[in-house]
């Protein structure tokens, strides 16, 4: 199938994704903030830098949250083992630096001292599963 768009067009739609404060990690945050846990955002520790940029941080606990997206971080579930036909061979190889990239930011993070959760995007679809989730943060905090 022909691209819609034109590539002007889809290069202002690429450049608007962002890493950060995704709609996932957002209701990851509201959940967490309701039940009185209290964060930093985005590899913040204080004046240190964390590796990977953990989407939330809890320093005095030693533990970092990572919000991902299935897609983009090659999740083994339905949409992240879906692979897009046009491009293949470059959404294969970045998908697959991403995944192996994470792996490392993970070690170098528990190397460290930090104990490490990763939520993926594919755990809110439905409602069970947000109430599932938010004993699975609630237990790895605890």
């Amino acid at each position: 199938m022909a691209d819609s768009l034109t590539p002007l067009q889809r290069s202002a739609n690429m450049a608007k994704i962002r890493g950060k404060n995704t709609k996932p990690e957002l209701l990851v945050r509201k959940l967490l903030h309701a039940r009185g846990y209290r964060y930093r955002l985005h590899g913040s520790a204080g004046s240190q830098k964390l590796p990977g940029k953990p989407d939330l941080v809890f320093a005095g606990r030693r533990k970092v949250i990572f919000v991902n997206g299935c897609f983009w971080h090659a999740h083994d579930c339905k949409v992240g083992q879906h692979a897009p036909k046009s491009n293949a061979e470059f959404w294969e190889a970045k998908r697959f630096r991403t995944a192996a990239r994470d792996k490392v930011q993970e070690a170098a993070l528990q190397e460290a001292g930090w104990q490490v959760l990763t939520v993926w995007e594919c755990e809110f679809k439905k409602a069970g599963d947000v109430a599932a989730l938010e004993d699975r943060l609630v237990k790895f905090l605890d």
